[in-house]
C-alpha cells in the first residue's frame, strides 16, 4: 500500500524523534553502566549525578519515542480514512459517468445514421475540398436524395438528447477534478464545447433548409435551378454541421467509456496522443480511436464498437 502523506516533511519529522529518542534510551543505558561502577567504587557524589543524567535522557527518550509512534498512528489513520473518502469520492463519479454514458451512447445510433450521407462516395473532408465525394459534389436527383435524408435524421435526431454528453458536469461536482490530467481534462471540455456549437449551428441550419424549400418536395429542387443552388448553400452547411456533430459525439462517448473501463485508475490516465489529434477526416481518426480503444471496455461492449462506426 502506498502512503499518501499530506503534510510536508512529516514522515521525516517521525523518523527524527524515533532516532532521537532510541538514541537518548541508548545513552542513559551507557550512563547506567557508568552508575553501577560509581557504585561499586562508592563515590556517591558521581553516582547521583550520573543517575540524574540517566533519568534526564531516559524520560525524554521515551517522551519522544511515544510523541513519535502516536504521530505516526495519528497521520497513518488518517491517510486510512483520506483514501478510504477519495475511493468512495471516485466510486461515486464513476456511477455517475456510467449513467451518463448509458444516455449517451444510444445517441450513437441516430449518428451511424449520417456516416452514409457525409461519406458518399469517399471520406468527407469539407465542403470546399470534397475530392470523389458525392455528399459534396451531388446535384439534380442526387441532391433531392440528399435534402430527403436530411430531413429523415432530422425527424429521428433529437438535438435536445446531445446534452447527456456534457460529461464534464459530473467532474465539476466532484472533489477529484484537480487529480485528473489537465491535457485530457482540456480535451473532454474542448469537445463539449465543439459539440455544443454543432448543435447549435446545425439547429439553425435546419431552419434554414426549411425556409429554403417553403414546403417543396425534395424532387422539385430538379427542375428549378435557382432553387437548387439556395438548396445547395443550405445542404453543405448542414454538412459540415454533421461532420461536428459525429466527430465530437463519437470523441466524448469514447472519452467516457475509457474512464469507466479503468475503473478507480482512471484518475491516473494520460492523453493518447493519437486520438488527441486531429485528422483530414473522421475516417482518419477512426482507425486511430480502433487501436487507442478496443482494448477498453464498459457495460459489456469495447470502447470502440460503442461508436457505432461502420466497418
Amino acid at each position: 500500500m502506498e502512503f499518501d502523506w499530506t503534510f510536508g516533511g512529516s514522515h521525516a519529522l517521525i523518523a527524527m524523534l524515533g532516532l532521537l529518542g532510541a538514541l537518548l534510551l541508548i545513552v542513559s543505558l551507557f550512563i547506567n553502566n557508568q552508575v553501577v561502577h560509581y557504585t561499586a567504587r562508592d563515590e556517591r557524589h558521581k553516582e547521583k549525578q550520573l543517575e540524574y543524567y540517566r533519568n534526564t535522557f531516559s524520560q525524554l527518550g521515551v517522551i519522544l519515542l511515544g510523541i513519535g509512534i502516536s504521530l505516526f498512528i495519528f497521520f497513518f489513520q488518517q491517510n486510512y480514512l483520506e483514501r478510504q473518502r477519495q475511493d468512495a469520492q471516485a466510486q461515486e463519479l464513476l456511477a455517475k459517468l456510467a449513467v451518463r454514458l448509458s444516455r449517451a451512447a444510444p445517441l450513437l445510433e441516430f449518428v451511424a445514421e449520417i456516416d452514409p450521407v457525409l461519406d458518399d462516395g469517399g471520406a468527407y473532408v469539407d465542403p470546399e475540398d470534397g475530392g470523389s465525394n458525392r455528399a459534396v459534389t451531388a446535384a439534380g436527383a442526387d441532391l433531392a436524395a440528399q435534402v430527403a435524408a436530411i430531413r429523415l435524421i432530422e425527424r429521428e435526431v433529437d438535438l435536445d438528447e446531445f446534452a447527456a454528453m456534457q460529461f464534464s458536469s459530473d467532474f465539476q461536482s466532484s472533489p477529484l477534478v484537480h487529480r485528473l490530467d489537465p491535457n485530457l481534462w482540456f480535451g473532454l471540455v474542448k469537445d463539449e464545447a465543439d459539440l455544443q456549437y454543432a448543435v447549435k449551428q446545425l439547429r439553425e441550419d435546419y431552419g434554414d433548409l426549411r425556409r429554403v424549400l417553403a414546403n417543396r418536395q425534395p424532387d422539385e429542387i430538379v427542375t428549378d435551378p435557382e432553387l437548387a443552388a439556395n438548396v445547395k448553400r443550405e445542404v453543405l452547411d448542414v454538412l459540415w454541421d454533421y461532420a461536428w456533430l459525429r466527430d465530437r459525439s463519437r470523441r466524448l462517448v469514447a472519452r467516457a467509456c475509457r474512464f469507466l473501463g479503468h475503473g478507480r485508475q482512471f484518475l491516473a490516465l494520460k492523453p493518447i496522443e493519437a486520438v488527441e489529434a486531429r485528422y483530414n477526416s473522421h475516417r482518419e481518426w477512426l482507425q486511430q480511436a480502433q487501436k487507442a480503444y478496443e482494448p477498453f471496455s464498459a457495460g459489456g461492449e469495447t470502447c470502440y464498437a460503442m461508436l457505432k462506426a461502420a466497418s
